[in-house]
């Protein structure tokens, strides 16, 4: 099976999951700009949100260029993967309402380390699918970000119990670290076709 049906479905689950978040923040009543003191945590949660679900759109993006084909393994390991993306606006519109509370915190970390988890998986998924030379495996290397990602998130997961503020300070810390543009599967993928 080719990758098409795959990109062009969970590219349009993650507009979907973009656009729910953003419904889910209300607009306050009033002309004032008090009136958008009490939504300030809703928006600062809808932000992180969408940077995270920016970076798997990107990330997955890239990891898709490199499967030549697609298996039923490959589809329930994205099916996985966009289950866990898909708890994001749950997950951020909790945080948000109850002010960065400790359970909505580390419910917002346990559904980054699910949502990383799955990545893996859906990674490993593609690399075995395409065999010993395959671009994925040549492009990810060590991976030193996949693998610092869900420890830090399960770090933070139990410290949101007593400091939510440093356990979201670690998710910031995580988009922040992926925000800076990850050239390596772009340069697999230039190496492959010279």
């Amino acid at each position: 099976m080719g990758k098409t049906r795959l990109e062009a479905f969970s590219d349009g689950v993650i507009a979907i999951l973009i656009t729910i978040m953003v419904l889910e923040m209300k607009v306050p009543h009033g002309g004032t700009l008090e009136v958008l003191l009490p939504v300030w945590p809703v928006f600062l949660s809808y932000v992180l949100s969408f940077v995270y679900v920016g970076i798997y759109w990107n990330n997955h993006h890239h990891m898709l260029h490199t499967c030549r084909k697609v298996t039923g393994g490959i589809l329930w390991a994205n099916l996985h993967l966009l289950f866990w993306l898909s708890l994001i606006p749950f997950a951020s519109g909790w945080v948000g309402e109850n002010h960065f509370a400790s359970a909505p915190t580390a419910l917002y970390g346990l559904v980054l380390l699910m949502s990383a988890i799955a990545y893996f998986i859906l990674q490993q998924q593609i690399i075995a699918t395409q065999g010993n030379d395959s671009i994925l495996k040549k492009a990810v290397g060590s991976d030193w970000k996949g693998k610092l990602s869900p420890l830090t998130y399960a770090t933070a997961i139990p410290l949101a119990f007593w400091y939510p503020v440093i356990s979201m300070g670690l998710y910031v810390g995580m988009a922040l670290i992926w925000l800076i543009p990850d050239r390596r599967i772009e340069k697999a993928l230039k190496t492959h076709e010279e």
